[in-house]
Protein backbone atom coordinates (compact mmCIF):
# COMPACT_ATOMS: atom_id res chain seq x y z
CA UNK A 1 0.00 0.00 0.00
CA UNK A 2 2.56 2.62 0.86
CA UNK A 3 4.94 2.23 -2.40
CA UNK A 4 2.05 1.24 -4.81
CA UNK A 5 -1.59 1.66 -4.46
CA UNK A 6 -1.89 4.17 -1.54
CA UNK A 7 1.82 6.23 -1.43
CA UNK A 8 2.23 7.33 -4.53
CA UNK A 9 -0.78 9.17 -5.72
CA UNK A 10 -0.93 10.45 -1.74
CA UNK A 11 2.37 11.86 -2.02
CA UNK A 12 1.19 13.59 -5.27
CA UNK A 13 -1.88 14.90 -3.85
CA UNK A 14 -0.30 16.60 -0.65
CA UNK A 15 3.47 16.93 -2.32
CA UNK A 16 4.58 15.32 0.98
CA UNK A 17 7.56 17.17 2.99
CA UNK A 18 9.25 14.86 5.95
CA UNK A 19 11.62 16.79 8.47
CA UNK A 20 13.30 14.45 11.66
CA UNK A 21 13.23 11.16 9.73
CA UNK A 22 16.44 10.27 11.01
CA UNK A 23 14.44 10.86 14.38
CA UNK A 24 12.53 7.40 13.05
CA UNK A 25 14.19 4.11 14.90
CA UNK A 26 14.18 2.02 12.51
CA UNK A 27 13.36 -1.04 14.54
CA UNK A 28 11.66 -1.95 18.36
CA UNK A 29 8.45 -0.43 19.74
CA UNK A 30 7.63 2.93 18.89
CA UNK A 31 4.85 5.53 19.86
CA UNK A 32 4.46 8.07 17.06
CA UNK A 33 2.51 10.74 18.76
CA UNK A 34 0.85 13.27 16.74
CA UNK A 35 -1.33 16.32 16.64
CA UNK A 36 -4.66 15.34 14.98
CA UNK A 37 -6.44 17.26 11.87
CA UNK A 38 -7.93 14.77 9.51
CA UNK A 39 -8.24 11.22 8.91
CA UNK A 40 -5.22 12.02 6.32
CA UNK A 41 -3.12 12.05 9.39
CA UNK A 42 -3.37 7.84 9.58
CA UNK A 43 -2.00 7.89 5.76
CA UNK A 44 0.26 10.50 5.75
CA UNK A 45 2.36 9.57 9.40
CA UNK A 46 3.05 5.93 7.91
CA UNK A 47 4.41 7.64 4.57
CA UNK A 48 6.83 9.52 6.19
CA UNK A 49 8.01 7.66 9.03
CA UNK A 50 9.00 4.77 6.30
CA UNK A 51 7.26 2.07 9.31
CA UNK A 52 3.97 -0.07 9.09
CA UNK A 53 2.66 2.28 11.87
CA UNK A 54 -0.91 0.96 13.71
CA UNK A 55 -4.26 2.91 14.70
CA UNK A 56 -6.88 2.26 16.21
CA UNK A 57 -9.81 2.86 14.40
CA UNK A 58 -13.92 3.10 15.11
CA UNK A 59 -15.37 -0.91 14.30
CA UNK A 60 -17.36 0.50 11.99
CA UNK A 61 -15.03 0.57 9.73
CA UNK A 62 -14.90 -3.28 9.90
CA UNK A 63 -18.34 -3.57 9.41
CA UNK A 64 -19.92 -2.31 6.08
CA UNK A 65 -21.76 -4.30 3.63
CA UNK A 66 -21.35 -4.53 -0.47
CA UNK A 67 -18.47 -3.57 -2.33
CA UNK A 68 -18.28 0.00 -0.30
CA UNK A 69 -17.76 -1.90 2.71
CA UNK A 70 -15.03 -4.39 1.58
CA UNK A 71 -13.14 -2.05 0.08
CA UNK A 72 -12.97 -0.13 3.63
CA UNK A 73 -12.04 -3.21 5.53
CA UNK A 74 -9.65 -4.31 3.33
CA UNK A 75 -8.20 -0.89 3.91
CA UNK A 76 -7.68 -0.98 7.41
CA UNK A 77 -7.14 -4.86 7.66
CA UNK A 78 -3.68 -4.29 5.47
CA UNK A 79 -2.94 -1.13 7.07
CA UNK A 80 -2.87 -2.63 10.29
CA UNK A 81 -5.75 -0.30 12.10
CA UNK A 82 -6.71 -2.03 14.91
CA UNK A 83 -10.52 -1.93 16.02
CA UNK A 84 -12.12 -0.34 18.86
CA UNK A 85 -16.11 -0.04 20.04
CA UNK A 86 -16.09 3.47 21.88
CA UNK A 87 -19.92 2.45 23.21
CA UNK A 88 -18.40 -0.43 25.04
CA UNK A 89 -15.95 0.32 27.84
CA UNK A 90 -14.62 -3.54 27.85
CA UNK A 91 -14.12 -3.61 24.20
CA UNK A 92 -11.96 -0.13 24.32
CA UNK A 93 -9.74 -1.81 27.06
CA UNK A 94 -9.54 -4.94 25.06
CA UNK A 95 -8.26 -2.71 22.22
CA UNK A 96 -5.64 -0.70 24.15
CA UNK A 97 -4.66 -4.18 25.35
CA UNK A 98 -4.22 -5.16 21.76
CA UNK A 99 -2.36 -1.99 21.04
CA UNK A 100 0.13 -2.63 24.06
CA UNK A 101 1.02 -6.09 22.45
CA UNK A 102 1.66 -4.63 18.98
CA UNK A 103 4.60 -2.49 21.15
CA UNK A 104 5.98 -5.80 22.90
CA UNK A 105 6.41 -7.58 19.29
CA UNK A 106 8.75 -4.36 18.39
CA UNK A 107 6.20 -2.33 16.08
CA UNK A 108 5.08 1.04 15.90
CA UNK A 109 1.88 2.52 16.77
CA UNK A 110 0.09 5.63 16.38
CA UNK A 111 -1.45 8.02 19.08
CA UNK A 112 -3.13 11.48 19.25
CA UNK A 113 -2.92 12.57 22.49
CA UNK A 114 -5.67 15.38 22.00
CA UNK A 115 -7.63 12.40 21.99
CA UNK A 116 -10.03 13.43 18.47
CA UNK A 117 -9.45 15.80 16.02
CA UNK A 118 -8.75 19.08 16.84
CA UNK A 119 -12.44 21.09 16.74
CA UNK A 120 -10.60 24.32 16.15
CA UNK A 121 -7.07 24.38 14.68
CA UNK A 122 -5.03 24.40 17.85
CA UNK A 123 -3.71 21.95 20.03
CA UNK A 124 -5.43 20.61 23.10
CA UNK A 125 -4.41 19.08 26.40
CA UNK A 126 -3.03 15.76 26.15
CA UNK A 127 -4.94 12.68 27.74
CA UNK A 128 -2.58 10.73 29.53
CA UNK A 129 -2.88 6.98 27.83
CA UNK A 130 0.20 7.53 25.70
CA UNK A 131 2.29 8.04 29.08
CA UNK A 132 0.76 4.27 30.49
CA UNK A 133 1.79 2.70 27.10
CA UNK A 134 4.99 4.27 27.11
CA UNK A 135 5.38 2.69 30.99
CA UNK A 136 3.94 -0.47 30.36
CA UNK A 137 5.58 -1.56 27.47
CA UNK A 138 8.68 0.38 27.67
CA UNK A 139 8.43 1.93 23.87
CA UNK A 140 10.01 5.11 22.61
CA UNK A 141 7.86 7.80 22.35
CA UNK A 142 8.15 10.00 19.23
CA UNK A 143 6.80 13.24 18.73
CA UNK A 144 5.27 14.06 15.45
CA UNK A 145 3.42 17.56 14.03
CA UNK A 146 1.61 17.41 11.05
CA UNK A 147 0.87 20.61 9.32
CA UNK A 148 -1.59 20.60 6.17
CA UNK A 149 -4.18 17.52 6.49
CA UNK A 150 -6.90 19.84 7.28
CA UNK A 151 -6.68 21.19 4.04
CA UNK A 152 -6.42 18.02 2.07
CA UNK A 153 -9.62 16.80 3.91
CA UNK A 154 -11.56 19.53 5.39
CA UNK A 155 -13.71 18.98 8.57
CA UNK A 156 -16.80 17.55 7.41
CA UNK A 157 -15.43 16.66 4.06
CA UNK A 158 -15.76 13.31 2.68
CA UNK A 159 -12.99 13.49 -0.20
CA UNK A 160 -9.89 14.74 -0.53
CA UNK A 161 -8.36 18.07 -2.19
CA UNK A 162 -4.59 18.83 -3.19
CA UNK A 163 -2.71 20.68 -0.94
CA UNK A 164 0.77 20.57 0.73
CA UNK A 165 1.24 18.69 4.00
CA UNK A 166 4.34 18.43 5.73
CA UNK A 167 5.52 15.58 9.04
CA UNK A 168 7.78 16.66 11.05
CA UNK A 169 9.58 13.97 13.91
CA UNK A 170 11.26 15.66 17.00
CA UNK A 171 13.86 13.57 19.05
CA UNK A 172 12.38 10.91 21.64
CA UNK A 173 10.87 11.73 24.87
CA UNK A 174 13.17 11.29 27.55
CA UNK A 175 10.87 9.06 29.69
CA UNK A 176 14.01 7.81 31.33
CA UNK A 177 15.17 11.20 32.81
CA UNK A 178 10.90 12.15 33.75
CA UNK A 179 10.47 8.84 35.45
CA UNK A 180 13.93 9.79 38.08
CA UNK A 181 12.12 13.18 38.51
CA UNK A 182 8.48 12.32 39.28
CA UNK A 183 6.02 9.08 40.22
CA UNK A 184 2.80 7.97 39.61
CA UNK A 185 -0.19 10.57 38.56
CA UNK A 186 2.60 13.45 38.17
CA UNK A 187 4.89 11.29 36.42
CA UNK A 188 2.09 10.64 33.58
CA UNK A 189 0.78 13.81 33.30
CA UNK A 190 4.61 15.14 33.37
CA UNK A 191 5.76 12.44 30.05
CA UNK A 192 2.02 13.73 28.61
CA UNK A 193 2.92 17.41 28.78
CA UNK A 194 6.25 17.24 27.15
CA UNK A 195 4.77 15.17 24.36
CA UNK A 196 2.50 17.92 23.69
CA UNK A 197 4.82 20.94 23.80
CA UNK A 198 6.91 18.82 21.84
CA UNK A 199 4.43 18.03 19.41
CA UNK A 200 3.31 21.99 19.44
CA UNK A 201 6.78 23.02 18.83
CA UNK A 202 6.98 20.60 15.73
CA UNK A 203 2.90 21.98 14.36
CA UNK A 204 3.59 25.41 15.49
CA UNK A 205 -0.20 25.08 16.77
CA UNK A 206 -1.22 27.28 19.63
CA UNK A 207 -1.84 24.99 22.70
CA UNK A 208 -5.03 25.66 24.28
CA UNK A 209 -5.12 23.84 27.64
CA UNK A 210 -8.18 22.85 27.77
CA UNK A 211 -9.32 19.12 26.25
CA UNK A 212 -10.11 19.03 22.73
CA UNK A 213 -13.55 16.96 23.76
CA UNK A 214 -14.21 20.29 26.19
CA UNK A 215 -13.82 22.64 23.34
CA UNK A 216 -15.97 20.77 21.21
CA UNK A 217 -18.99 20.37 23.51
CA UNK A 218 -18.28 24.05 23.81
CA UNK A 219 -18.40 24.78 20.58
CA UNK A 220 -21.59 22.62 20.03
CA UNK A 221 -19.97 19.84 18.04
Amino acid sequence: MRHVLIGPPMRLLTGLRVEGRENVPREGGLIVASNHLSFVDSIVIPLASGRQVHFLGKSEYFEGKGLRGAAVRWFHSTGGTIPVDRTDPRAAAASLEMSEDVLRQGEAFGVYPEGTRSPDGRLHRGRTGVARMALSTGATVLPCGVIGTDHVQPSGSNGFRPAKVTVKFGPPIDVAGLSAQFQKAALLRAITDATMAAIGELSGQEYSGQYASDVKAALGR
